[in-house]
């Protein structure tokens, strides 16, 4: 049904008469009496009485009908364009992000900030969530984009937002303290502490000591990179952490030596599912860490 024939339809009853209408309608008087009579054609059924030249027509049963549910329809498409063009216009809508524990202070604070600061109107919604949830969240669509550690594929797409290099968190004291770079195979006989298994990181250091050819011999887990490291320095064992969260966090009683690894890095990405099809707000804040990219790049 053809939403414009019920406009005119609407603008002929208002108005009383096709004469009267056509003037609002900025139509000839034939043009809207032929689409109000497609109209009764569609329908199969006679809208409105047509009395003799000059008197104002009427309402049947059925026209009646048609005009209170032409004016609903009318309005609602008003108000569907209204809300598209506060989507896109970023002065409405809502973004749900979902941010890593580890990092999200450090890298996505900023950009948070400015997304707030352009488009105040948009309702944001943070999620902090493990790497493991992050994934289910996006696959449910409870969320739209997400932070974490994550291999692009068939299902999902992104921006790689940091490449860190491994560093081992070691007392002062300990032997390993003065060294200028340690292998993972000099980790092999110590205790050590580690994330709990929902994030990214402990799978991901876990494979690579695995592929050193070892299991770390003892494993206490944490959720929360400050509470690891000063367990490092009570002297419960050594924390393997990405080296921008172990300096964030670093304390008098530690020591960050290098590690020596090509494979074992830590990736940060903000990444979404592809077949997703992305708000104006998701797009928006991809432009901004884009935008923030290239800065420090340029930096």
């Amino acid at each position: 049904m053809d939403l414009k024939a019920l406009q005119h339809f609407i603008q002929v009853v208002d108005a009383g008469g096709f004469a009267k209408a056509s003037h609002v309608a900025c139509l000839t008087q034939p043009a809207l009496s032929k689409a109000v009579r497609m109209l009764e054609e569609e329908l199969d059924m006679v809208l409105l009485e047509r009395g003799k030249r000059g008197t104002q027509i009427k309402l049947t049963a059925a026209g009646e009908v048609v005009y209170q549910h032409a004016q609903q329809l009318l309005t609602g498409r008003q108000a569907l364009l209204h809300e598209l063009d506060a989507l896109r216009n970023l002065s409405g809508g809502s973004l749900k992000l979902g941010l890593a524990p580890l990092g999200s202070a450090e890298l996505f604070a900023p950009v948070i900030a400015k997304f707030r600061q352009l488009y105040p109107k948009v309702d944001m919604q943070l999620l902090v969530r493990g790497g493991i949830e992050q994934t289910l969240a996006l696959q449910k669509n409870e969320i739209e984009l997400a932070t974490g550690i994550i291999a692009f594929d068939g299902e999902f797409d992104g921006l790689r937002i940091r490449n860190d290099p491994m560093v081992v968190v070691v007392p002062k004291t300990h032997e390993l303290a003065s060294f200028k770079e340690l292998q993972l195979t000099d980790l092999r006989a110590l205790a050590q502490v580690m994330f709990e298994p929902e994030y990214a990181l402990y799978e991901l250091i876990l494979d690579a000591c695995n592929k050193a050819g070892f299991v770390p011999a003892e494993i206490t887990r944490v959720s929360h990179a400050d509470f690891g490291i000063a367990l490092v320095a009570a002297g419960t064992g050594i924390m393997v952490l990405p080296q921008i969260i172990a300096e964030r966090y670093r304390v008098d009683a530690v020591v960050n030596v290098p590690l020596a690894s090509e494979d074992l890095r830590w990736e940060l990405s903000l990444f979404w599912r592809k077949q997703q099809s992305l708000s104006f707000a998701a797009k928006a804040m991809i432009e901004l860490v884009k935008q923030q990219l290239e800065q420090t790049s340029a930096d």
